[in-house]
């Protein structure tokens, strides 16, 4: 009987399945390894987070400084404000949702995209100076750097109705924000940080616990406002990230022990 078991088509292609998909994740497993060991050794990458940041808060005070030296009314202010954030919680849930499902350690960017999933396997930040947060967190996101470019560009090249450039100028600051919000949803519990959670100023604790606990879900950064569209997305488009990327670190010892 075990024998005839054995030789059932149906278990043996079984069997060839599990041991190709058993051989994949070895190999994932062994380039994350590889590329978070190139984030962790070569000081280039450092560096270049360092130059993110720079980059994008002089684009940021810049083109804020010359929204703010253009007034256009409480009203299309508060229009702008809230429309930027909406949209930038979208945006940043999008380059969440592709980073979290992102597995190709042996590109270019491989260094870059493994020590983004550190994120999951060392949820806890260290403490930090909030301005110190929004420096460093910033030098996270490469993207925001060729926006606020973009938008330099535009200011100087086209005429753009005020408050949609004061919308797309908050957008890029709040992108930044949006890492600060995350950082306190993994740092802090103080009251006035739940409140601003519970008004959906910033992302709620209880709100992106789930991102953590569940699967292909809540990768809103900011407030979490767009996370129905967002699963919406991510479920038609994304595996998930628990059993595809979440384990492509289990193998990984890190030297540094201490919380992000």
């Amino acid at each position: 009987m075990l024998a005839t078991l054995a030789r059932n088509p149906v278990v043996e292609s079984t069997n060839t399945l599990q041991e190709t998909l058993n051989l994949e994740l070895q190999d994932k497993q062994e380039q994350f390894n590889v590329a978070i060991g190139l984030y962790n050794s070569k000081i280039r990458y450092k560096s270049l987070g360092v130059s993110v940041s720079i980059i994008i808060i002089s684009l940021q005070f810049y083109l804020l400084s010359w929204i703010l030296s253009q007034p256009i009314g409480a009203n299309r202010q508060a229009l702008s404000v809230l429309t930027a954030y909406f949209i930038t919680d979208f945006i940043n849930g999008l380059v969440h949702m592709f980073m979290d499902n992102n597995d190709r350690y042996d590109s270019l960017a491989g260094p870059l995209i493994a020590n983004f999933h550190m994120h999951h396997k060392i949820p806890q930040y260290k403490k930090h100076n909030l301005f110190i947060v929004y420096f460093i967190e910033s030098g996270s996101k490469i993207w925001l750097v060729g926006y606020l470019l973009l938008l330099f560009a535009i200011k100087e090249l086209y005429e753009v109705d005020s408050t949609v450039f004061h919308t797309l100028v908050y957008i890029g600051i709040l992108s930044s924000v949006a890492e600060v919000s995350h950082y306190l949803c993994h740092s802090s519990c103080s009251t006035v940080v739940v409140f601003f959670g519970n008004v959906g100023l910033l992302l709620s604790k209880h709100h992106h616990a789930r991102h953590h606990m569940q699967d292909n879900c809540n990768y809103g950064f900011l407030n979490g406002f767009t996370d129905p569209l967002l699963n919406r997305i991510a479920s038609a488009f994304c595996k998930g990230y628990k059993n595809n990327t979440d384990l492509h670190y289990t193998n990984y010892i890190s030297v540094d022990s201490e919380n992000r």
